[in-house]
This record gives C-alpha cells, structure tokens and sequence, in this order.
C-alpha cells in the first residue's frame, strides 16, 4: 500500500513502474538548491508542484527593505482538465498554508506561537509530546 511506497521512496528503491498512474506530483527541487524552475507534467497527471529552496531576499515592509525567507512555488497543470481559477486558488491555499502550518493543525493548537517556523514548530510539538 501506500506506506509501502513511502518507504522505499525514503530509502531510494521505488521504482519507475511503481510510481506509474499518479495524478498529482509535489517536486522538491529546493533541497538540490533549485531557486525557480517549471516543473513538467508526466503523463497521465494532471499537474506537479515544484517547491523551491527557502532563502532570504529583500522585501519592503512598511517604509523598510529586510531580509524575509522565501520559497518560489511552480504550478503546471493540464488546462484540459483543470481551470486556471481553480489552479490559481489551489497555488493560494497551499502558499497560505506554508506561510503559517498551524492552519494544517486541529483546533486545539491555536495557543501556538504565530511567529514559529514550521520547523520549529514540529520540533517544539514533539518535544511536549515526548514529555507527557
């Protein structure tokens, strides 16, 4: 099944044939240093999310010029089958949710702190539930 497959992606034996029939793809071509790239739709999907390295670059907030990390994020889709409104929202969403992961949480983590990366976030979760 599907943790059979997540496994041998984690350990580098799936193969080709194993990934064959997919609808949907996430490419992370951030942790090989990809700072913007198109990813390319494999047949039969209907569309890929490439998600890029994190890394700092000037923004204006306010009357100021800071330093903010950023990621880029790619989508491609087959316009056959899925509406550039509908792709737009998605892409919306999903940035929405990277910008703040709590939103991915059960209610009952809205004490979490707003300024917490998703890393340090995971992190401090594991940590109290190691406690308990």
């Amino acid at each position: 099944g599907l943790e059979l497959l997540a496994k041998k992606g984690k350990d580098g034996t799936i193969t080709a044939e194993e990934m064959a029939g997919g609808t949907f793809t996430i490419s992370n071509g951030g942790i090989f240093g990809s700072l913007l790239g198109t990813p390319i739709i494999n047949v039969p999907q209907s569309a890929i999310l490439g998600m890029h390295a994190i890394v700092n670059r000037p923004v204006v907030v306010g009357d100021n010029i800071v330093a903010r990390p950023m990621m880029y994020l790619a989508l491609t889709y087959d316009h056959r089958l899925i509406d550039g409104r509908e792709a737009v929202t998605f892409l919306k969403r999903i940035k929405s949710e990277i910008e703040d992961p709590r939103r991915l949480l059960p209610v009952s983590y809205t004490h979490l702190r707003a300024h917490e990366t998703g890393r340090n976030l995971v992190c401090r979760l594991l940590l109290e539930k190691k406690k308990k």
